[in-house]
Order: structure tokens, then C-alpha cells, then sequence
């Protein structure tokens, strides 16, 4: 009986594990990162590759640490402010949330490579100037809502489509919606029978109809520790390579409420009786991983710079840790609650690499234009499978079905207008990584910068926005789909000293 027992439960946390957990949706959100910078660089639209002399090439293009003549450190702390705005079934609601952290911070030592008596300094290799920097390339902090009158399904259907698949077991959420009364048997034939929700109408002839509302709460972020190194040869070729060592946190909390009519069997006598039931699922994902820049910038003349920079996948090991629960209550019962243990698993990740290229061109001592062009393709994300997951089964193809190369694009400009003040705008494009349900983002900056002799500090805004439908069970075709449209006003502050 033990033995029975056991693999019993080992069943039953399998089941959960493959129906509940989407690690095809984590593997695309841990892939989907932006370079950190500075505000300079954030304000140009984060068009940073053919840049150089910038602290953000620590974690960007490293070959632009060649053009560093002097030492220099900066840090910056960074305001964002995300909201997040809904429509479900013609209601309208929103959320938001506001988070302060430290996006970037980096220090280049500048190493002036000797050369004998004579020799002409400007040719041959001239520096070599090492970096190290933090930079945050992922943030997670987000509140949503949404919620409306759902007269097609109820999530009772999606409970019940579960017990048809795998079964009423004890400890399964299909088994806990059988035992609270959402969900029950029906008789089609003398010799077939099939689960179904309890649903029924109110007030006949009108509709079954359900009210129903969720609250998502995301919290975390991902950062990396960046090592780099570049030189610089005759001023004209700019070399970097990169190593990072990445971070990921991220939790998640969900619960999807719903109001509504059943039937249900009183003193064998069917009978309708309101209810309200919660349905709750919790995630916690932590990883670490490593991945490498390849950097060159290349000056064809004084005034134009060429970049381009590889960079590697990241390869991640990640522990998963996820529960869910189901709360109900019917007519004047008391509730009925069920909470599962964690299901844990740890995995191997390894996100698709990079390709980008840029280019600038610099107008004296009065500013410069940047642009460059980034591609991505999501469908080669994957998932590596273990004793305890296989990955084949579900999620590497929910990868490559559903997600898809492109490009991210940002260009901006900078404009000195005296020796002390900066103006500067950009403007970008994080290509959607969806096939459907989905939108580019797009982002606006503006910033400007003082300099102070050897001091000085640079201000950014930035706005983005994109769309997104995200659906709270699947019952086929007539899933029901909440659309998002997401925006963040982020505030960047550097504060740099050169020594």
C-alpha cells in the first residue's frame, strides 16, 4: 500500500507540473532582456552599439572601452513607474505599481599601453582599459487587473476539461472542484459519461453568465555582473570581449475570482444555489547564467563609427517553485479550501543568442546621431530535459509554435548646446516575440546632461508601451482573453566622476 501510495503522489505532482506550469512563458520572459546604461544612453533611445567612450559598453558593446582616455565610474538609480490597463468583456479596469532600484553601475579603468622612444603613439595597439559594472536587464514589478460578466464559460468548464484528461484524483485541482461541487459527472449514454461544469442560469431563459475578476501581482527582476576588456588600434579599430554573470528573481501571485449559479444535489434533489469560488496560483523562480560579448567598432573616418557586437546565449540553471490552491463557498455552506505543496523543479535554460549592429556619426563638438538594429529569434529558446521533466513534451514545441524571430531597432541623437549642457532623444522598438496575442514596444526618451569639470550628471524619462492578451484558463477556442496595454514612465540619474 506504501509503495502505492507513492507513486501515487508522484502522479498526481507530475500531472500538476505538465497542465499548470508554463515554462514555455518563462523561457521567453527570461530571454527578453534590454542592455543596461546610463541615463546618456537610455536617453537616446538605448542606441548605445556604435556609441563607445560610454560606461554603458561594459555591458553592451565592449569595444567601446578603447575610447576611454581617462578612468571613470558612474551609478544609476532609477524610478519606474508601471501601469497596467484592462479590457474583459467590455469592462475596463487598471493597475500600478511603483518601484525604485539601482539600473546600472560601472566603473572603466583606463591602461595606456607603453611604447618605445620614437614610436609613432598613434599606431598599433594604443590602451587596453578593463570594466566591471552591474546592470539591471529585466524588470518584473507589475500589478494587473481585470475582471467582467463572462456569458460564454465559466472557469468551471476549464476544471472539468481537467478531470476528463487526467482524472478526480485526491490532491489534483480537478479532484478539489469535483469535491466542492463546481464540477460533476454527467450520464450521456447508458454507457458514457463525462465531466461538466455545475453552471446553470439564474433566471431562465437568460444566459449562464459568471462574474469574474483576477489579480496578478509580479515582482523581481534580472540583472547581470559584467567583466570587459577592450583595446584600441591606431584609433580606427576598436576591439571588446565580455563575460556576464546573470541573476534571475522573479515571483508571481494570481488569484481568479468568480461569482456565479450552480446545481447541486440537496437531499438527492437538485437545487440552484449561488457561489464564489478563488482560484490561486503562486510562483517563485530563481536562476543564475553566463553569457559572452563579442565587440568592434570600426571608424572608417573621424566622423562615422561603425559597431557591431555578438552576443552569446545565456545558459541558465533555474529552481521552480510553484503551488496552487481552490477556495469555494455554495449558498450558505461554509467554504471549502484546498492548498497544494510546492512543486519544484530545477531546469536548464539556454535564451536565443543576439546580433547587432549600428552606426553614428559624430558632428565635431556638436553632437552626434546613433541608430542600430538588434535581432533576435525566440523560436530557438530551449528548454533542457531531466529525469524529473521533459521538456519535448509540451514546451520546446509551445516555443517554437508560438514564438518567433525580430528585430529591435532604437536610433537618437545628442546635441551639445555649450560646454556644460546636453540635450538628447531616442526612440525604440522591442519587436513582439509572439506569433499572436501580442505588440512591439515602443519607447520614447528625452534626457539632458551637465558637466562639471571632472563630475557630471545626466537625467532621462522614458516612456514605453505595448498590448498583450493573457487568458486565465484554456478551454479551447472560447478561452476568454483579458487585453493589456501596458505603459511605464521610467526616471533615470547618473551621477559620473572621470579620475
Amino acid at each position: 500500500m506504501k509503495i502505492k501510495y507513492i507513486l501515487s503522489v508522484i502522479a498526481i505532482v507530475a500531472l500538476t507540473q505538465n497542465s499548470f506550469a508554463q515554462y514555455s512563458q518563462d523561457a521567453i520572459r527570461f530571454s527578453q532582456t534590454t542592455n543596461g546604461s546610463t541615463s546618456r544612453i537610455k536617453a537616446v533611445g538605448n542606441a548605445g552599439t556604435a556609441v563607445g567612450g560610454d560606461l554603458s559598453n561594459v555591458s553592451g558593446n565592449p569595444a567601446g572601452l578603447g575610447f576611454f582616455t581617462r578612468s571613470e565610474f558612474s551609478i544609476t538609480p532609477e524610478f519606474d513607474g508601471s501601469k497596467s490597463k484592462s479590457t474583459y468583456f467590455g469592462q475596463a479596469n487598471s493597475a500600478s505599481r511603483n518601484t525604485v532600484n539601482l539600473n546600472n553601475a560601472a566603473l572603466v579603468i583606463y591602461n595606456q599601453l607603453s611604447k618605445p622612444a620614437g614610436a609613432d603613439k598613434n599606431k598599433g595597439w594604443l590602451s587596453v582599459n578593463y570594466g566591471v559594472g552591474f546592470s539591471r536587464t529585466n524588470d518584473f514589478n507589475q500589478n494587473i487587473h481585470y475582471g467582467g460578466t463572462n456569458s460564454t464559460n465559466s472557469i468551471n468548464n476549464y476544471y472539468a476539461g481537467q478531470a476528463n484528461q487526467f482524472g478526480i484524483d485526491q490532491g489534483t485541482l480537478a479532484g478539489w472542484a469535483y469535491d466542492h461541487q463546481l464540477i460533476d459527472l454527467y450520464e450521456l449514454t447508458p454507457t458514457t459519461s463525462e465531466y461538466r461544469a455545475n453552471n446553470v442560469s439564474a433566471n431562465p431563459p437568460s444566459p449562464i453568465s459568471t462574474a469574474q475578476e483576477a489579480f496578478i501581482n509580479r515582482r523581481g527582476s534580472q540583472s547581470s555582473v559584467d567583466f570587459s576588456i577592450g583595446g584600441n588600434y591606431s584609433n580606427k579599430l576598436y576591439l571588446g570581449l565580455g563575460l556576464s554573470f546573470t541573476d534571475i528573481d522573479y515571483t508571481s501571485f494570481s488569484t481568479f475570482y468568480e461569482d456565479g449559479t450552480v446545481s447541486v444535489l440537496e437531499n438527492n434533489l437538485p437545487v440552484k444555489r449561488d457561489y464564489s469560488s478563488a482560484y490561486s496560483q503562486n510562483q517563485r523562480t530563481t536562476g543564475t547564467g553566463f553569457t559572452a560579448k563579442l565587440g568592434v567598432i570600426y571608424k572608417p573616418t573621424e566622423a562615422v563609427r561603425l559597431g557591431a557586437v555578438f552576443t552569446s546565449p545565456t545558459f541558465y540553471n533555474i529552481d521552480d517553485a510553484y503551488n496552487e490552491g481552490l477556495a469555494s463557498k455554495i449558498g450558505n455552506n461554509s467554504t471549502t479550501s484546498n492548498q497544494s505543496d510546492d512543486y519544484t523543479l530545477n531546469y536548464n535554460l539556454r535564451t536565443p543568442l543576439k546580433l547587432a549592429g549600428g552606426a553614428s556619426v559624430f558632428i565635431k563638438h556638436f553632437g552626434f546621431i546613433t541608430g542600430d538594429v538588434e535581432y533576435v529569434d525566440y523560436s530557438t529558446a530551449h528548454l533542457s530535459s531531466n529525469p524529473d521533466y521533459n521538456a519535448d513534451r509540451i514546451d520546446n514545441p509551445d516555443i517554437k509554435s508560438l514564438y518567433k524571430s525580430t528585430v529591435n531597432a532604437h536610433i537618437g541623437a545628442e546635441a551639445r548646446l555649450t560646454n556644460f549642457f546636453l540635450l538628447r532623444g531616442g526612440y525604440g522598438i522591442q519587436g513582439n516575440a509572439r506569433k499572436e496575442n501580442g505588440s512591439d514596444i515602443k519607447t520614447v526618451s528625452g534626457g539632458v546632461g551637465l558637466r562639471f569639470g571632472s563630475y557630471y550628471v545626466d537625467a532621462t524619462y522614458a516612456h514605453s508601451s505595448g498590448n498583450q492578451n493573457v487568458f486565465p484558463y484554456d478551454v479551447g477556442t472560447a478561452s476568454p482573453s483579458a487585453m493589456l496595454r501596458n505603459s511605464n514612465n521610467n526616471g533615470y540619474l547618473t551621477l559620473g566622476y572621470r579620475f
